[in-house]
């Protein structure tokens, strides 16, 4: 089949549904009735002989076509609207704001020594940052609503390509008298006790490695290895008393408790130093995690979004020194 055969608009159209699974935001997003939308795809589906999508519980369900079709259509769309877009990126002068889906690691430790930077070097640029979804996070980055994704990921589509920021160690922490540190620190005691964990989704719907895959971009969601690597014989089973969505939320909830909670350990650091817990030496090695940033293959060209991976890579580096 020849490009000249396909009307252009409609790989558009293609575009709007496969991003937003609906025919109603589709339409939104067009500008156009939603009858529109259903009659540019009816001749789409004609010209490729597949359905391409079909209706489900949760919105539009794209066929096994339509996803091989999904990563280089996004990829043209977005080369096309940078090429119609293209200027200078000039950092000091420049009122962009860019959009980065992150956690509170990263706007705890990171986010501090990026914006002391732009301060200097872009004064007029802003960050909107914004939690990473809890479920359907390759849909943020594929959808154009965040420039970058920043978390620990083990797998990315052929889409999106992937920059290291910093690689983290995990840290076990409880509250000051603990029982747990009287004696050695042996897997079966520390099993013992209730556990606070971070759950990045709000979900179970994990691997049993503590990875969540979201249609091939693969995403760390646990990092708690004490309850993940638990051995069946182990009585009575590891116990999660309490999960919540950020790490920042632990340190509050240990001072109080005889709960025991897995930090990133810069986030360790500043929780101790505001006293009232202690660190444990634990019986099973910590967990090590590498934060990274996800951005789309067809923004490599985005001189913007290029300085601004180099900017959060030298701000990572600062805090690499702050542990130095």
């Amino acid at each position: 089949m020849h490009l000249r055969q396909i009307d252009l608009n409609l790989l558009y159209v293609f575009h709007q549904v496969m991003t937003h699974r609906s025919i109603s935001l589709a339409s939104e997003e067009l500008n156009v009735s939603a009858s529109a939308v259903s009659h540019a795809l009816a001749r789409l589906r004609q010209t490729l002989n597949d359905e391409l999508f079909v209706r489900g519980e949760n919105g539009m369900v794209p066929t096994a076509r339509a996803l091989a079709l999904a990563g280089p259509v996004q990829n043209a769309v977005m080369l096309l609207g940078a090429a119609l877009n293209a200027s200078p990126f000039v950092p000091a002068e420049s009122r962009r704001t860019f959009r980065i889906a992150a956690g509170d690691l990263f706007c705890s430790i990171t986010l501090p020594k990026l914006l002391a930077r732009l301060a200097v070097a872009a004064p007029a640029v802003d960050l909107k940052v914004v939690p990473l979804s809890r479920t359907d996070f390759r849909r943020q980055i594929e959808s154009a609503s965040v420039d970058l994704l920043i978390g620990w990921f083990e797998t990315l589509p052929e889409t999106l390509r992937r920059t290291e920021l910093m690689t983290e160690r995990a840290a076990l922490l409880v509250r000051e008298g603990h029982p747990l540190l009287d004696g050695e620190v042996t897997t079966a005691r520390l099993l013992a006790y209730p556990h606070a964990v971070v759950e990045l989704t709000g979900t179970d719907e994990m691997r049993t490695d503590g990875f969540q895959d979201d249609r091939g971009l693969v995403r760390r969601v646990w990092i708690e290895r004490a309850v993940l690597e638990a051995p069946a014989s182990v009585t009575p089973a590891p116990r999660v008393a309490v999960s919540v969505p950020y790490f920042t939320a632990l340190a509050p909830l240990l001072r109080g408790s005889d709960l025991v909670a897995t930090l990133p350990a810069r986030l360790a650091r500043s929780a101790l130093a505001q006293g009232g817990l202690r660190r444990l030496d634990p019986a099973l090695e910590p967990i090590e995690v590498t934060l990274e940033m996800a951005y789309r293959a067809c923004d490599e060209g985005d001189e913007g979004l290029a300085w601004l991976r180099a900017q959060l890579q030298a701000a990572s580096e600062d805090t690499q020194e702050d542990v130095a």
